[in-house]
């Protein structure tokens, strides 16, 4: 019936509601009583929200994050040999870009005839 107050026994409880009585007065007692009641029934049903809420988080399982992280690695296994052939690719446009800069260069240095009258 009082799960809600915990390890609290039947005297304690008792001796709060004589505290209770003695320092609200009996006049006002019921009306505090009610509101302490509602509260604690606002309060429950907070808390049974958030605890639902917390309970269907720890169920769900994302299996397609799984799924996911199988295909990544049979995908990267799949890319292993054309990434060795992309490096080779990419040593021939290093390769091919110094020899586009130096003509580069070379043209430039004949078009400007500001070059030439300092040489």
């Amino acid at each position: 019936m009082f799960g809600f107050i915990g390890n609290i026994g039947p005297w304690e409880l008792i001796v709060i509601m004589l505290i209770a009585l003695i320092v609200v007065g009996p006049s006002k007692l019921p009306e505090v009583a009610r509101s302490m009641g509602k509260a604690l029934n606002d309060f429950r049903r907070a808390t049974s929200g958030v605890q639902r809420e917390f309970e269907e988080a720890l169920k769900y399982e994302p299996a397609p994050a799984k799924d996911n992280i199988d295909n990544g690695t049979a995908s990267a296994e799949e890319t292993a040999p054309t990434a060795s052939a992309a490096e080779d690719v990419d040593d021939v446009e290093v390769a091919d870009n110094k020899e586009i800069d130096t003509e580069t260069v070379e043209e430039a240095i004949e078009v400007n005839p500001e070059n030439q009258e300092e040489n």
